[in-house]
């Protein structure tokens, strides 16, 4: 059953709840949807009144900063066993390769990388296990988390809201097919933006990368 569908089928306090535990979870370290239920729940508020964006928002920001201080203190205390762990159970998400990534953008960036890292699929589900296992302080890392989790989660809730309230309203004499069309191409359009902001960022990285290794 898709997403979507599933989570239409639950009450409204149920929905909260799953939000905030999803992202609660990746934020652990566990690679799971929490974007995709994220948008997939704040589109739902568009169209049924009895879901909230803000309560949406406010759940899904609980999950992001409470999940990632669990990850902290993780990464803090066993942080090489995680890792392997993680490398093991999922090696596409986890392999050394994309470790090693995640740790030089950490070193170079600090909590600069924890805040940002929040809107980057990778580093979102490592931020608080690899500030842990490098002994970023804490409140630094508190800081940076708190942010980059109210503004991710609090800003993709009512972005995504009112996109499908706006397709609503602009395509109420076209038919459901329509908006759903709509709808799809507007979040689609999201995605692919934060994709090529991603590009962009390696890009920049490598070629700092080449600068540092060029003989003066």
């Amino acid at each position: 059953m898709p997403i979507e569908q599933w989570l239409e089928a639950i009450p409204p306090l149920l929905v909260y709840v799953i939000v905030g535990l999803v992202i609660g979870f990746e934020s652990l370290g566990i690679p799971l949807p929490g974007e995709i239920v994220l948008v997939t729940a704040s589109l739902l508020a568009s169209q049924h009144d009895e879901l909230s964006p803000l309560w949406i928002g406010v759940w899904a920001s609980a999950g992001a900063i409470i999940g990632d201080n669990f990850g902290y203190l993780i990464g803090r205390k066993g942080g090489p066993r995680l890792f392997a762990w993680m490398g093991r159970k999922f090696p596409k998400h986890f392999g050394e390769t994309q470790l090693d990534h995640a740790r030089r953008v950490f070193q170079k960036r600090g909590a600069w990388a924890v805040f940002f890292g929040r809107f980057v699929a990778l580093l979102r589900i490592l931020a608080g296990p690899l500030a842990g296992s490098m002994h970023m302080p804490y409140g630094k890392f508190l800081a940076a988390n708190a942010a980059g989790g109210i503004v991710w989660a609090g800003g993709t809730a009512a972005a995504v809201y009112y996109l499908g309230v706006v397709a609503e309203k602009w395509l109420k004499g076209f038919s459901y097919a329509g908006l759903a069309i709509a709808v799809v191409l507007g979040v689609a359009g999201v995605f692919i933006v934060k994709k090529r902001l991603a590009k962009a960022a390696e890009k920049a990285e490598n070629a700092e990368k080449a600068e540092e290794v060029t003989p003066a």
